[in-house]
């Protein structure tokens, strides 16, 4: 992936257009942003919090240059699910209300130079 320049984009780049990407097209779908990149006290990391109607989605982001032969889901192994779940547990703890109905999503990002990313989201992805 390159900019207008022709310079490499740096993986950092990578990561936060990708969840840039992911934002807008939950938005077009009708979720609303509660946070992003939120970090719960003891570890727990979510990319998104979203709410889809009454439901809390909790979403990691993969993002990954279309020539990657690794698909994005597969880098959410059991560790970062276990990460996903302490920070969801928080989040949840914090509302002071009943538990909602929630769910995990991967959102799988493939950027391709000069074309419209490909988006795919993974409903309970684990």
């Amino acid at each position: 992936m390159t900019d207008a320049s022709g310079e490499a984009r740096d993986p950092q780049w990578i990561g936060r257009h990708g969840e840039r990407v992911a934002v807008s097209w939950l938005r077009s779908q009708g979720c609303k942003i509660l946070s992003r990149n939120y970090r719960g006290p003891k570890g727990g990391e979510i990319d998104i919090i979203a709410r889809d109607g009454k439901l809390l989605l909790f979403v990691e982001v993969k993002t990954r240059i279309g020539t990657q032969p690794i698909r994005p889901l597969d880098a959410v192994d059991h560790h970062k699910q276990k990460l996903i779940e302490r920070g969801a547990r928080h989040w949840i703890s914090q509302l002071g209300t009943t538990r909602p109905s929630w769910r995990y999503d991967v959102m799988e990002i493939i950027l391709h130079n000069g074309q419209k990313p490909h988006i795919n989201h993974v409903r309970n992805a684990f």
